[in-house]
């Protein structure tokens, strides 16, 4: 792993990932670089190879699908730089903070809910992963067991108390 930042994160750090997440990032880069960005260097040569630039739907479509990678990449290279990592030691029972798993109570509607708090490109929300620069997200940082918030979501206001706090388990 290249050289990271890590310190203790606060709703304004919002550029926390997991030791995990860092590698995935990682991973996802030297797949675009050395695997992805060659295959479409050679798709880009044999349409041109096809003739006229003009009307080749195939230059066009490899053309295309060449940009976004690379703003891909570029948005990969920008977030492993800026990366606040926060390694296992970090991660406590005491208070949420990216790495932990927080069971809470909606008062609203009276149910329990659970969440991982994750860093921006881990968020999973259909797995109840939250980014820590969701609504939700940012709202539990530093909370502790017993703490009630008040959150502004999308659909008004939404009152939680937080019922548990432990480190997530990898998977």
């Amino acid at each position: 792993m290249s050289e990271v930042k890590r310190n203790e994160i606060t709703a304004e750090g919002l550029k926390a990932l997991t030791e995990e997440g860092y590698k995935q990032l990682e991973k996802r880069l030297e797949e675009l670089k050395f695997v992805k960005r060659p295959e479409i260097t050679e798709r880009i040569k044999v349409a041109r190879d096809f003739g006229d630039l003009s009307e080749n739907a195939e230059y066009d479509a490899a053309k295309d699908q060449q940009a976004k990678m690379e703003g891909e990449i570029v948005e990969l290279e920008a977030a492993i730089r800026t990366a606040v990592v926060v390694s296992d030691e970090e991660i406590t029972n005491e208070k949420v903070n990216v790495g932990t798993t927080v069971r809470v109570l909606d008062q609203d509607e009276d149910f329990e809910d659970e969440y991982r708090i994750v860093g921006p490109h881990e968020a999973d929300p259909m797995n109840n992963a939250i980014s820590i620069d969701s609504p939700v997200g940012a709202a539990l940082i530093g909370k502790r067991k017993g703490d009630e918030l008040t959150i502004e979501i999308p659909g008004g206001l939404s009152h939680l108390k937080v019922l548990s706090i432990e480190r997530t388990e990898r998977t």
